[in-house]
């Protein structure tokens, strides 16, 4: 069983990528469970730089199998905000409070397109980087509803969906979201290694 240190203190995507990935023969640790006690700053200004700061840091200290991703929420509407400012918008403190203003700045708007991103940066015990991303088009909701998931779920609605990312199961939404999108293309690349 090969080991992957996810670079990330996130308990909402650490729950992910073990639903995703143990089943496939991986034994995927958390930073903490790793030994890990860093919280890698976010100073890039793209997905992929961010992506790839927190891989590095965890690389360098374990010189094991990393994966890191960097993902958020963009809305049309809002100039494709919050982008990788997601998990800090605004300086806003909860998921619930951010939610509640992205839905604020969209009362009057006419487009409500909105798009998840991630990109994971593979880094491989060897030192090999590799990226892969993955896009969910969707809508953002008129209302908050749904007690599934985290962050932004709340609110967006996918592609070919009547209900709220919230709404849905995880084992649905661990087939169609962008993580998934973007950790399918990952597994596709270790499986022709």
């Amino acid at each position: 069983m090969k080991e992957l240190i996810i670079a990330s203190n996130n308990q909402g995507k650490i729950k992910e990528y073990k639903y995703i990935l143990e089943p496939l023969g991986f034994n995927v640790l958390s930073q903490s469970e790793a030994g890990i006690d860093i919280e890698v700053e976010e100073t890039g200004t793209t997905f992929e730089e961010n992506s790839l700061l927190k891989a590095k840091a965890i690389y360098n200290l374990t010189h094991k199998n990393v994966i890191a991703d960097d993902s958020g929420l963009e809305i049309s509407y809002l100039n494709n905000e919050p982008g990788v400012y997601s998990a800090r918008y605004k300086g806003i403190k909860t998921a619930l409070e951010r939610n509640k203003y992205v839905l604020e700045k969209l009362k009057d708007a006419a487009d409500r397109s909105a798009r998840f991103i991630c990109t994971i940066c593979y880094i491989d015990d060897s030192g090999h980087e590799e990226m892969f991303k993955g896009i969910w088009n969707g809508t953002i909701a008129e209302c908050i509803s749904g007690d599934n998931g985290f962050g932004y779920d709340p609110i967006f609605i996918g592609e070919n969906q009547k209900v709220t990312t919230a709404n849905l199961s995880e084992n649905d939404k661990n087939k169609i979201s962008h993580r998934a999108r973007a950790t399918k293309k990952l597994l596709e690349y270790l499986k022709s290694k």
